[in-house]
């Protein structure tokens, strides 16, 4: 049976990991228990800020210890980030300030909570902004690895986790995840899936399905949107001629909108987009909610044939 895990563990863990390093403070918006900032702050309150239910608040008061040479985590739900953002603009990103912010529960995938708290578009508002690194891993491990390299970056920082378990898929492959670097999962020649977060593990179904009827596609994990891996784009455009790019976000903007910018700037391929559509979401569990956005698996191997198909024209 396939092991599962909650990315926003692997956040919790590596906070408790980063604890060794005296610079090193978390900052709480009232939802440590939804974040797991908690194990942090129970081991160690004295470095732990509760900045309350004020998230404007908490990233001005990360700018300022990140101004004093200390390296603050901030957390809270992805679409509360969104009301933070001003701050995240002019008094982290514009100074380039090292504050990482880690956005929760983001996407439709978190299901009951309805659209006023999916964030669908997160990744695109954090991409805009000069000297933001941007990241959506898939599974607990790899974004336990990541959130251990932000502490070591020196730059801003935007990662979105989820509540709901997704497939382990990097246990014993630590070694293998950098941020800005995507992640080959599967090797084939017919199609690229270039995927982030909880569609990393739809589009490995998806190239199972594929696969039985005769069509070979390459899997990669591209959790880091910003910087993009456009290296490792421009070798699946020449090894496979098709791409799709599948998230659990809006299609404007977001890992699609950057995949699309990077082929009509360099090496140009057949591009499907599998995401949410211009709508928002609605309530429901977080399996019906991929169907409805018309996102799972089988929404992802109808695009891998479509760009084929205009790759053969």
């Amino acid at each position: 049976m396939t092991k599962t895990a909650a990315t926003r563990d692997g956040y919790g863990e590596a906070l408790l990991e980063l604890a060794s390093n005296p610079k090193v403070v978390v900052l709480e918006a009232d939802l440590g228990k939804s974040t797991k900032s908690l194990h942090f702050r129970k081991a160690h309150p004295e470095r732990t800020v509760s900045c309350g239910i004020g998230e404007q608040n908490m990233l001005l008061v990360g700018a300022g210890l990140a101004a004093s040479g200390y390296i603050p985590f901030a957390s809270t739900f992805a679409i509360f980030t969104e009301r933070a953002f001003e701050q995240m603009r002019n008094g982290v990103a514009r100074p380039n300030l090292a504050v990482h912010v880690c956005g929760s529960h983001g996407g439709t995938h978190t299901g009951t909570d309805g659209s006023s708290a999916q964030s669908i578009e997160d990744l695109a508002i954090y991409r805009t902004l000069p000297n933001v690194i941007v990241m959506h891993p898939s599974d607990v491990v790899s974004t336990k690895e990541l959130t251990l390299q932000l502490a070591n970056s020196g730059s801003p920082s935007y990662m979105r986790t989820a509540r709901n378990k997704t497939p382990v898929l990097y246990e014993g492959r630590e070694d293998d995840i950098k941020i800005g670097k995507g992640i080959v999962l599967k090797e084939g020649h017919d199609v690229a899936i270039v995927a982030c977060g909880v569609m990393v593990s739809e589009a490995l179904k998806a190239s199972e399905a594929l696969a039985t009827e005769g069509i070979q596609a390459s899997v990669v994990d591209m959790h880091t949107l910003k910087p993009l891996d456009g290296g490792l784009l421009d070798q699946l455009v020449a090894s496979c001629g098709a791409i799709v790019t599948a998230e659990d976000h809006s299609v404007i903007g977001g890992l699609g909108g950057a995949v699309a910018e990077h082929l009509t700037a360099n090496i140009f391929a057949p591009l499907e987009r599998v995401g949410v559509q211009d709508r928002f979401g609605e309530s429901g569990q977080s399996d019906e909610m991929l169907e409805v956005m018309q996102i799972s698996a089988p929404y992802i191997a109808e695009a891998a044939k479509r760009a084929i198909a205009r790759k053969e024209k």
